[in-house]
């Protein structure tokens, strides 16, 4: 998949999201408000939902890059939405890549959420200190 800048309104919606998603790296999670702030509004996160849940990697090969898993709640908690089997599989992927969970299901954002910083041209990057 090309880069896409997140923040390009002239680029379809499920593109802008999946160009978000594709900035958290291995090990960290982000919310789904917090792709939704990245694309300009927080209020977005259901919508970021139903553009993750579209993903169809048997389809398109160019979807089996996209780290989808590695997007949960603002509790810090998976949404399990009624697809057990994809809410097991995103919770293995996270704890495979190092994503710790506590015996209710919630992980410490303070400690594995990924914060987006604006630069001049407008990529989101890491902030320095994890």
């Amino acid at each position: 998949m090309h880069f896409i800048d997140p923040q390009d309104r002239s680029q379809p919606f499920h593109q802008r999201v999946f160009a978000a998603v594709c900035q958290v790296p291995a090990g960290y999670v982000a919310t789904y408000g917090d792709i939704g702030s990245v694309l300009g509004s927080p209020r977005l996160a259901r919508q970021i939902g139903w553009a993750l849940s579209s993903l169809a990697p048997e389809l398109h090969p160019e979807h089996q890059t996209i780290p989808w898993h590695r997007i949960i709640n603002a509790q810090g908690a998976i949404s399990y939405r009624g697809d057990l089997e994809r809410a097991e599989k995103q919770l293995q992927r996270l704890e495979a890549e190092g994503v710790l969970f506590d015996e209710h299901g919630f992980c410490d954002l303070r400690r594995h959420r990924w914060s987006f910083v604006d630069q001049i041209d407008q990529v989101p990057i890491k902030q320095p200190d994890r």
